[in-house]
């Protein structure tokens, strides 16, 4: 299975992941100017050699109008409610934004939807801490200009670069947080800083006294959207490793690794949770099923069945890895109308997915490949063809039948 490890000894930022993530890809200049093209404000990013302790790594560099946005990527340095926004005193190119202004700005970049969804997700998840961090509304808090479009672009350039490297999955370590204080525009605030914590939550995270800031929202955001577990690294045959530098000198080095290989794709163990129901709407149901899914679940499925006293009712089944059997039990209890739930742990064989993108007289269709075991499937991503469809006035089959020879 393509598996992407990030470690996160030295924490996590935007530029600092974006800069792992380019060390991987196979054409890192190409993928640059096709960046500077995608139609964020003024924003040029550029990749430059920089060493820590010895090692030699990539700093990405992220200009505004020509100027760098200083270290790491303090998103949260610049956000501002509403009322701060009109009693604190600004010069003539301090200008501020709303949410819904950057919601916008990131609808109209120049990158496939996929992409797009996955930029918006994770500033969602920033703008949602900041929000709750501040005691107020998404739609009141004001993003300071520079600053913003600085996270935007290392949001955009990670989602860019792993959608490009498209591994099958991505694990992390746990993230150091480092200690001490950061000074912000609402003064002095401990290490991690509020927004920072509060989109942690639920991921291990540490400090081992390393003074400042080494993990910052945008970095924290990053990470929670995309690793699906964190935990220490997997047996895994490393084909790349990237080192993605911060600007800050540190005893440790400052950077987070990146590692690219294949984990092994014989048998694992999964846990599959199982429960009987016959007192839920089909609603609540489906709620229920999308949630968990989301949540990290390998599948979900149900089954209708005939139960006592004659009642139509589901066999609701829950396949997950067993780290996240707990995490499970505790949705299936929450989201449905089960008062018990039996454990089953079963052994796993998978093929090894990849995934690649092919060009059709409609445009680009991602190509989904299986192989191993002696076996090897290959067919069209579900929601390419049926985007081609809508768009098209097609039927599914009319789409398929004309891009057959690509799979």
């Amino acid at each position: 299975m393509k598996t992407l490890y990030l470690e996160c000894n030295m924490g996590a930022a935007g530029d600092m992941l974006m800069a792992a993530l380019l060390e991987l890809h196979d054409n890192p200049q190409d993928f640059l100017s096709r960046f500077n093209g995608i139609s964020i404000p003024n924003v040029t990013a550029s990749a430059e050699p920089s060493v820590k302790c010895g090692i030699t790594g990539t700093h990405v560099k992220v200009t505004i109008n020509g100027h760098e946005e200083g270290a790491h990527d303090h998103h949260h340095n610049h956000t501002h409610h509403e009322d701060e926004h009109h009693h604190h005193e600004h010069s003539e190119h301090d200008h501020h934004g709303s949410y819904h202004d950057i919601e916008h700005l990131i609808g109209h970049l120049n990158v496939a939807d996929t992409v797009k969804k996955d930029i918006l997700t994770v500033y969602k998840l920033i703008a949602e801490a900041e929000s709750s961090v501040h005691g107020v509304p998404v739609d009141k808090i004001h993003f300071h200009e520079v600053g913003d479009m600085d996270a935007v672009a290392d949001i955009a350039g990670v989602c860019m670069l792993i959608h490009e490297l498209a591994p099958e999955t991505i694990l992390a370590s746990p993230v150091n947080t480092g200690s001490g204080h950061v000074h912000c525009a609402h003064g002095i605030l401990p290490v991690p800083a509020p927004a920072t914590a509060f989109i942690l939550q639920n991921v291990p995270m540490y400090s081992d006294q390393t003074q400042g800031e080494l993990c910052t929202p945008t970095g924290a955001a990053l990470l929670k959207h995309f690793a699906k577990q964190f935990c220490t690294m997997p047996v895994i045959s490393v084909s790349k490793i990237g080192y993605g530098m911060g600007t800050k000198d540190f005893e440790k080095a400052n950077c987070v690794r990146a590692y690219i290989g294949n984990t092994a794709n014989d048998a694992e163990e999964v846990t599959e949770l199982v429960c009987n129901l016959d007192d839920i709407t089909p609603e609540a149901l489906a709620f229920a099923q999308q949630l968990l899914l989301d949540e990290g679940a390998l599948d979900v499925y149900t089954a209708p069945v005939c139960m006592k006293k004659g009642r139509m009712g589901y066999i609701f089944s829950c396949m997950c890895c067993n780290e996240l059997k707990d995490k499970m039990i505790s949705l299936i209890f929450k989201h449905t109308t089960t008062l018990g739930i039996r454990e089953n742990t079963s052994r796993r064989y998978t093929l090894q997915r990849e995934q690649t993108e092919a060009q059709t007289k409609y445009g680009a269709v991602r190509i989904k490949t299986a192989h191993g075991f002696g076996a090897k499937k290959t067919k069209p991503e579900y929601e390419d063809i049926a985007k081609i469809a809508r768009e098209r006035g097609l039927s599914i089959q009319d789409v398929l039948k004309s891009i057959k020879d690509l799979t």
